[in-house]
């Protein structure tokens, strides 16, 4: 499966109701760090099909990031069942990543 590109007009369904966890990442295109974490997303996308992975470009997004807290990105936040149980702030490993999960 493929990074979905999330907003305000696809959030509920794609997060809210998604009968898998949601793995969100809060981004912009002028920020080093998340550029570096893109491609790993990617991977973690197409390899893991029992979870979904959604991108949130906080530039185009600002209520998004503002209901989550986002305060520095990237940020990473996992979505179960309509709940926050994880979330975490910079650039990390791939490893690090799926442990949210």
């Amino acid at each position: 499966m493929s990074v979905i590109n999330i907003s305000k007009d696809n959030f509920a369904g794609e997060v809210l109701r998604s009968d898998r966890p949601v793995l969100l990442d809060f981004w912009a295109p002028w920020c080093g760090p998340c550029r570096m974490v893109g491609p790993i997303l990617d991977e973690i996308a197409r390899e893991r099909t029992d979870i979904k992975v959604g991108k949130i470009n906080v530039d185009e997004q600002p209520e998004l990031a503002g209901q989550f807290g986002v305060m520095g990105i990237p940020t990473m936040v996992v979505v179960k069942d309509g709940t926050v149980v994880n979330q975490a702030a910079g650039a990390r490993p791939k490893s690090q990543i799926l442990a949210l999960l």
